[in-house]
């Protein structure tokens, strides 16, 4: 199912030696065009196909990054937005090499507003710097990926994580943007209200481009109040079914959990070993967590552990205290390296899903039966009280069979989850991984797509080769 990426409308090479001279003048240090620094900038944390760009700037502002695009935009030169490389679909390879624009330097928090829960960040600020500088607000940001991202880089690839599934993704987080458009123009989408009519939704457009419509610079998020009450549980299952089966009843029955996460028995395997997880066994696990006051915290986990009873769980292992919570859920974000781990030498990749609840069950199951049939050394963990579930594949990186054979299964889980009125990304993207699973998706909706990208990208130097084929 490969698409072709096209080929960018690339300038010259004497046009592009004249961007990377003049960034060179103008930014001094901050521009840079080593071997080191650009390798580091060609690839993320998905499949280890890097492509370098040939300049990596660091701007500080607004102003920066519009100066930048339109020098780029008049010289047809590509521009990526980079911001700490934790993607996972290749969203900032520099397919046709051009400009990496750094954005970590511009992580300033430029405004709290505690009253309205609302705050305003450059596009560099990580998760973690965010509800670090919330501390003593009694606020926080929920929106958790498991990786340190930047909130750019979030809002770009409308990321969620393990607290969506009473949050929301980014979509739902994101009140407005500051975006530097293709031929360099700043524009501000959205803004504090939490509601209007007024116009286009642009703010919705740009969250989620992962960069092939325009940079952006600042977001404006929701914050939330930090809940009175937190606790986490662990509960262990004779099989996938039966724990799917917990999940399913409980979003049924809307008990407002904050996480839900699974893990197959051979993640739990990896994630005992890994992260000295005692006192638990290589089973299908799902890991809890429910916020709100003592009274309904209380009341959340009685009715959540009367349906895993129903299902053949086991007794909740709980974790109340806020250091056995960090050291679960840490466990938790580590299980790429706890994978890894299961076969040293390997490399691995991750593909995710979506699916309607009800079938979450069956999609699950199926991948399973698909992994074991091909004798793929492979991890199942998902944001399952949403439908979202990942595969994470291991191969042997100097075997291009059991490379092929990876990414034909990521392909046929991401037709499968589609076949069952799903989605082939709840969370990764598309980037370029994708792009041939986003056309079975989406059919003639591809073609509205592409003219959205034409009408703001015309010379498509913005990220080309991403998220839409041509």
């Amino acid at each position: 199912m490969s698409v072709e990426t096209g080929q960018a409308s690339r300038g010259s090479a004497n046009e592009v030696a004249r961007v990377v001279e003049t960034l060179a003048r103008d930014f001094g240090e901050r521009a840079k065009t080593g071997d080191a620094v650009r390798t580091q900038h060609a690839r993320g944390e998905g499949l280890p196909d890097p492509a370098l760009p040939d300049v990596v700037v660091y701007p500080h502002d607004n102003d920066e990054v519009a100066g930048i695009v339109r020098l780029c935009h008049a010289a047809r030169v590509p521009v990526i937005a980079f911001g700490v490389g934790t993607s996972l679909e290749g969203h900032v390879a520099a397919l046709h090499g051009g400009v990496c624009v750094d954005l970590s330097e511009m992580n300033r928090v430029l405004e709290i507003n505690a009253d309205d829960l609302d705050c305003r960040v450059q596009a560099g600020v990580t998760r973690e710097q965010l509800n670090a500088e919330l501390k003593g607000t009694g606020l926080f940001f929920p929106i958790d990926p498991g990786a340190n991202a930047t909130l750019g880089g979030m809002a770009s690839t409308r990321a969620s994580g393990t607290n969506a599934v009473r949050y929301g993704t980014m979509r739902e987080n994101v009140l407005g943007l500051t975006v530097v458009t293709a031929d360099g123009r700043i524009v501000h989408t959205g803004g504090r209200a939490r509601k209007s009519s007024a116009g286009y939704d642009l703010t919705r457009l740009f969250v989620g481009a992962e960069g092939t419509l325009g940079v952006i610079t600042e977001i404006q998020l929701r914050l939330y109040g930090v809940p009175e009450a937190i606790s986490a549980a662990v509960c262990q299952f004779p099989d996938l079914k039966a724990a799917v089966g917990a999940v399913i009843v409980a979003m049924q029955m809307g008990i407002p959990l904050a996480r839900i996460e699974l893990l197959d028995a051979l993640q739990m395997e990896a994630c005992i070993r890994y992260s000295k997880l005692d006192g638990y066994e290589a089973k299908p696990t799902l890991l809890f967590e429910f916020h709100g006051s003592e009274a309904g915290v209380k009341e959340q986990a009685e009715a959540m552990e009367r349906i895993a009873a129903d299902h053949a769980g086991s007794a909740f292992q709980w974790a109340t205290q806020a250091e056995d919570r960090s050291r679960l859920w840490k466990a938790r974000h580590n299980a790429y390296y706890a994978a890894l781990a299961l076969s040293p030498g390997r490399q691995a990749f991750s593909t995710d899903a979506c699916v309607p609840i009800s079938r979450l069950a069956d999609c699950l199951l199926e991948t399973r039966a698909e992994l074991d049939r091909e004798g793929a050394i492979a991890t199942i963990v998902g944001h399952v009280g949403d439908g979202n579930f990942h595969v994470l594949l291991l191969f042997d990186p100097a075997s291009k069979a059991e490379r092929a054979k990876a990414e034909a299964i990521a392909q046929s889980v991401s037709l499968r989850a589609i076949g069952m009125g799903g989605t082939c990304t709840g969370e990764h993207g598309v980037g370029i991984h994708k792009l041939g699973a986003l056309v079975a998706e989406h059919g003639e909706a591809v073609d509205l797509m592409r003219a959205i990208k034409r009408a703001l990208d015309p010379l498509d130097i913005m990220n080309p080769g991403k998220t839409v084929p041509r």
